[in-house]
């Protein structure tokens, strides 16, 4: 087989279908937002598309990192790794450095750039993914070891973990750990270590909550959120409200009900709701369809990867938005208590919108080498890998 790292560009058949289905996303975001934020923007801001207008201006900056992902050649990354990840975790760090960081409602989760803002949370979950496809392509041989395929990825995910832990983001925090796990164990990781340190998680997860009077509020709300549904339960009990309002085929197009302020921040986290209000039982069958074909051929890319490095770093990539998404549906539907976190594509929120454009640029730049027969990833030649330090 021909050295992966002698391409120097991206053939013209890059996968079509995840491009469309992702350009897809984009347009329902947009008008979903629209037509949840509408009544809101017009109170607040006396401009009924003052949302809109400031995603599309996201999604315009999204389209075109995508189409930057697409042409840069995704061996190149392998000299930029770290520098990466410690631009992420600088980033990471100035959240929480007064002047810098912007608060909103106790959470340091953003970066002040003049009139914008910049949540580096999501762009640190996409240099982990880089730094993990890297570091695990490079050890394959050496995952069983504790000291090799274990530690010191542990060291650095649970740096970031914890950093982004302390905004205090946890959803984020959960959707990064998910990441990490996944991919460790499918990079060969002993599972022995991966439990033990799930373990370990869990355990300062359970006594951060306990520790946390609002973490804990919020599990009350998620076992019974009809009790607490005036307080701490009342944003799931109107998202639950709203998906039963909707029914089958939904109240119509602009009709819901839950976004004139009983639903708070409707455009955000909860879209799901509005859109399930509004289209019913079969438009969220939609939007799940298009989760399903995205994430089939993220995973199908990742089998077909020229080398190692594609493989794993388009499995995390699909991980990044497949794992969100489904974290924010079981949020929405009461599965799991509430957190802040976004819906791919869907949510207002530009930091999300870029990052997340990025990936499927970066995706579609894998799929334009890819072998034509599925198998296992092959491995990179010794010489390649050397090139690459």
């Amino acid at each position: 087989m021909a050295d992966a790292s002698k391409d120097t560009g991206p053939a013209p058949h890059y996968d079509q279908i995840l491009l469309v289905t992702a350009c897809s996303l984009v347009a329902l975001g947009l008008v979903m937002i629209f037509v949840a934020s509408n009544v809101m923007a017009q109170t607040h801001y006396n401009d009924p598309y003052y949302f809109l207008k400031r995603q599309g201006a996201y999604a315009a900056v999204g389209l075109a990192a995508l189409f930057l992902g697409r042409t840069v050649d995704y061996h190149r990354y392998h000299r930029w790794v770290y520098r990466f990840l410690l631009l992420a975790l600088v980033a990471l760090v100035l959240v929480f450095v007064p002047g810098i960081g912007g608060k909103v409602r106790g959470a340091a989760r953003w970066l002040r750039l003049g009139p914008l803002t910049l949540q580096p949370s999501e762009f640190a979950k996409l240099a982990m993914v880089l730094f993990l496809a890297y570091s695990l392509a490079r050890k394959q041989d050496k995952m069983k070891a504790f000291t090799i395929g274990f530690l010191p990825h542990m060291m650095v995910a649970g740096l970031f973990i914890g950093l982004i832990g302390l905004e205090p983001d946890f959803g984020t925090a959960l959707t990064l750990a998910a990441i990490v796990f996944t991919m460790l164990f499918v990079g060969g990781t002993r599972l022995t270590h991966i439990l033990l340190a799930l373990g370990a998680g869990g355990t300062l997860a359970v006594l951060a909550v306990l520790r946390d009077p609002k973490k804990f509020d919020r599990i009350l709300s998620f076992l019974d959120p009809w009790k607490y549904g005036q307080d701490v339960g009342y944003q799931l009990k109107q998202s639950l409200l709203a998906i039963g309002s909707g029914g089958l085929l939904g109240l119509g197009p602009g009709q819901s009900r839950a976004k004139l302020f009983y639903l708070p921040d409707a455009h955000t986290d909860f879209i799901l709701a509005i859109f399930s209000e509004e289209l019913g039982f079969f438009g969220v069958m939609l939007i799940l369809a298009l989760f399903v074909i995205l994430l089939s051929r993220g995973f199908l890319i990742s089998l077909r990867a020229r080398d190692s490095f594609g493989s794993y770093l388009a499995l995390g990539l699909t991980l990044l938005i497949g794992l969100q998404a489904a974290i924010n549906m079981g949020v929405v539907t009461g599965l799991f208590p509430t957190k802040g976190l976004s819906l791919p594509f869907l949510s207002y929120g530009g930091s999300s919108l870029l990052a997340t454009l990025l990936a499927v640029g970066v995706l579609l730049n894998i799929s334009s080498q890819v072998r034509q027969t599925v198998g296992p990833p092959a491995r990179p030649p010794a010489k390649a890998q050397d090139d690459d330090g």
